[in-house]
């Protein structure tokens, strides 16, 4: 159920189109690491140890909140085995 203020209604109008569009892409990034982990059995602590990161740092790229590098996406693709931007 979602429940809508004016006041949120207005405050969301107001955020400029890039930044609604950088969440839109941090939280889909997150959304396909984790479905990537589920799908492969891999808890956040097994991710962690392949990377030689602390589970705490897989934890907030989780979040959606994360600012990824383009080297750290390159290596959670590689990582992984998925594609998690497209460009083109």
């Amino acid at each position: 159920m979602k429940i809508h203020s004016k006041l949120f209604e207005e405050c969301y109008n107001n955020i400029p189109p890039e930044q609604k569009l950088e969440g839109e892409l941090s939280y889909g990034i997150a959304e396909k690491i984790y479905a990537t982990l589920q799908e492969k059995g891999m808890s956040q602590k097994d991710f962690a140890r392949q990377l030689g990161k602390r589970e705490s740092e897989i934890s907030k790229w989780l979040t959606g909140r994360h600012n990824f590098t383009l080297q750290t996406l390159a290596l959670i693709s590689t990582e992984l085995g998925v594609n998690l931007i497209t460009v083109g």
